[in-house]
């Protein structure tokens, strides 16, 4: 049982989650994941980010017991007021996980003329791309690409905001727009207000990527992006823009209802 408040457990936790965090993740390689419905995550998935450390709570391991074998995992007991050091979150459920990160490569990228892809273009709040993340593991997409200069997918806002899904969907981080484009055969599309072609009678043939730009410039002006095909979401009320995840959202409910047709 770890009850001391200057263990060095704490201090590897904090690391991962303070303000230098980003850096510190990507040096070791792990991230951290908290509550009930990731750790249900980590134990059923065969794909997704590998658990490396479990700290657990006496009540949460009891608790735990009945959902797996523990002593078949790396865990470790600590005191609650251990895990509330621990915890970013105000009621700590008394389980804290560490989890490496994968690390994938653009040549894992397999076409077959269906594939539907997402990428993030610097996207900046973590809630954002959380929730994306989750939509895009709702409606089946294959993979999150994101941009050098996107946020941390595995930041703790991220991981909490994607609600599990972290582990059902590949996430490709810091991928450039022309080596993504060049490298694979992808039709590209993007949103711009006021576009011609509307989503309604958008028709992706073979495999595709939507892109989506920071939340307050879009996309920027690269070369890259100047063939990129554009479409609009039809918006008759009064509203004149939508939340970023919102209008993914939207999209990869398009897609996956033209994949399934």
């Amino acid at each position: 049982m770890i009850e001391s408040l200057n263990s060095p457990h704490i201090g590897r936790v904090k690391a991962l989650i303070g303000s230098r965090g980003a850096k510190e993740r990507a040096q070791a390689g792990e991230f951290v994941a908290e509550g009930l419905q990731c750790f249900r995550e980590v134990i059923a998935s065969t794909n997704g980010p590998r658990l490396t450390s479990l700290y657990l709570t006496q009540l949460a391991r009891s608790k735990l017991d009945e959902l797996t074998d523990l002593s078949q995992l790396p865990t470790f007991d600590v005191s609650d007021d251990v895990m509330r050091e621990m915890s970013q979150t105000i009621t700590p459920q008394g389980i804290l996980a560490i989890c490496a990160i994968p690390r994938r490569r653009l040549e894992e990228i397999e076409l077959n003329g269906e594939r539907r892809f997402i990428y993030l273009s610097e996207i900046q709040d973590p809630g954002n791309a959380g929730t994306i993340l989750r939509s895009a593991d709702a409606f089946g997409m294959d993979a999150v690409i994101t941009s050098p200069g996107s946020v941390d997918m595995y930041s703790p806002k991220v991981v909490r905001s994607t609600a599990g899904s972290l582990w059902h969907i590949p996430v490709f981080e810091s991928v450039e727009i022309a080596n993504l484009l060049t490298s694979k055969q992808l039709k590209a599309f993007t949103l711009v207000a006021g576009a011609t072609q509307s989503l309604e009678k958008f028709i992706p043939v073979g495999d595709c990527v939507a892109i989506f730009g920071n939340e307050a410039r879009g996309l920027n002006n690269e070369d890259s992006f100047s063939s990129i095909e554009s479409v609009s979401i039809p918006m008759p009320g009064s509203a004149q823009s939508l939340n970023l995840s919102a209008a993914a959202t939207i999209v990869m409910y398009h897609l996956a209802n033209m994949r399934a047709s």
